[in-house]
């Protein structure tokens, strides 16, 4: 490892000071970055020159090994969020005329079912509540369905942070003869799915999650002889994901132009993840944010959403305090001008916000986010952050 990438996956236990201008961003990403994934944003690429096609290849290249799928899979990135390329995923894999069994309980499950509907795939819901992860059983039961081409899954759902059962799904999936589909974008990278024991056509992840890149493109991790048969399928052109995997495989660029600084901050971030000791360390760190984080929040009063056992260590859902003078808004506020940025909760049947623990962040960080969660409830008058639900 060269001195400056070590300097680089190691920049999380240095510990900063955040400001209102450098704040640590607590979210689901964007996400806090290193400062030398910022300065890769600095050169400019022209993209057909060959040093940015060698660049695009190489990065792609490095996607597929995390996926552990080796030659059997591709990685296909595509501009914008994340739910583009879901949206692409699910129009390129899913048939016209297929029907899909959507796994949802929580924002992203329920924008999936959306996407579907949207573009004309049949779907059957299996909806369970936010702190309730699907059942394999029940996946199978529903899968007595013979006309169901598909299972679609998202396996950290960042509505609540649960961590969704995407091993014991997928091998029902398999069981049954079908084809399963995951957004792991808030995953991919640290909770790891083995694509030799986990079996999938496809699953969605973005740059600027887990592998620590900043926003502007996500990708799709692809089995090819399934990819292979799906010319013409999607719903768009933009988003056809046979048709921008057939172009790169031939001139090793994009179809339209590319968000070249992304993609060299991506680059540079994957050196980073591989520097650091790729999935096994990344997840421990994380592991070790959420621990420490949930630990000093319950110290104050707060209670989390989830129980432990249903906890992914991405973000962290709590509920919100009972006092009479907490104001969410109040309360980011008067966090963000310290430096820190948290999440608004998205829960409908109770008052949440959510604290993230992903990015270039440690124990010193997390420490930081507890003394000022302390020193802000203080200022608002809020005795400490017990909930109704406690």
């Amino acid at each position: 490892m060269s001195k400056t990438l070590k300097e680089a996956a190691e920049s999380y236990t240095m510990g900063r000071k955040p400001t209102a201008d450098e704040p640590l961003l607590l979210t689901p990403g964007p996400l806090t970055t290193t400062a030398s994934v910022k300065r890769a944003m600095l050169k400019d690429w022209g993209s057909w020159d060959e040093p940015f096609r060698d660049l695009n290849a190489d990065l792609r290249r490095r996607l597929v090994d995390i996926s552990g799928g080796g030659d059997a899979y591709t990685a296909v990135p595509l501009q914008g969020s994340g739910t583009f390329v879901v949206e692409a995923m699910l129009g390129t894999f899913v048939p016209r005329g297929g029907k899909v069994l959507m796994l949802a309980n929580g924002a992203y499950g329920e924008r999936a079912i959306k996407v579907c509907e949207r573009m004309g795939r049949e779907t059957v819901a299996y909806r369970t509540a936010e702190d309730e992860a699907p059942s394999a059983e029940k996946v199978a039961e529903l899968l007595q369905d013979e006309t169901i081409d598909y299972v679609f899954m998202v396996h950290c759902e960042t509505t609540s942070g649960i961590r969704n059962p995407v091993e014991a799904v997928a091998a029902v999936v398999q069981e049954k003869g079908r084809r399963l589909l995951v957004d792991a974008m808030s995953a991919y990278g640290a909770l790891q799915l083995d694509a030799k024991a986990v079996r999938y056509d496809a699953i969605a992840a973005s740059a600027n999650k887990c592998l620590e890149g900043v926003p502007g493109m996500g990708f799709v991790i692809c089995n090819k002889s399934v990819l292979a048969e799906r010319e013409g399928n999607a719903h768009s052109v933009s988003l056809d994901l046979f048709d921008q995997w057939s172009y790169m495989e031939k001139t090793r660029q994009w179809r339209f132009t590319p968000p070249t600084h992304v993609i060299a901050a991506f680059h540079q971030a994957m050196l980073e993840y591989e520097a650091e000791g790729g999935a096994p360390a990344r997840g421990a760190r994380y592991e070790a944010n959420c621990e420490r984080l949930v630990n000093g929040m319950r110290a104050l009063g707060f209670r989390t959403f989830l129980d432990d056992a249903h906890q992914a260590p991405i973000i962290v859902c709590f509920h919100a305090p009972d006092d009479p003078n907490y104001d969410f808004a109040d309360f980011y506020g008067r966090l963000a001008k310290r430096g820190y940025v948290i999440y608004p909760g998205k829960l409908t049947a109770v008052e949440t916000f959510r604290v993230g623990c992903i990015g270039s962040m440690g124990p010193t960080d997390v420490d930081g986010v507890v003394a000022t969660v302390a020193e802000v409830l203080a200022e608002m008058g809020v005795a400490d952050g017990r909930s109704r639900a406690a």
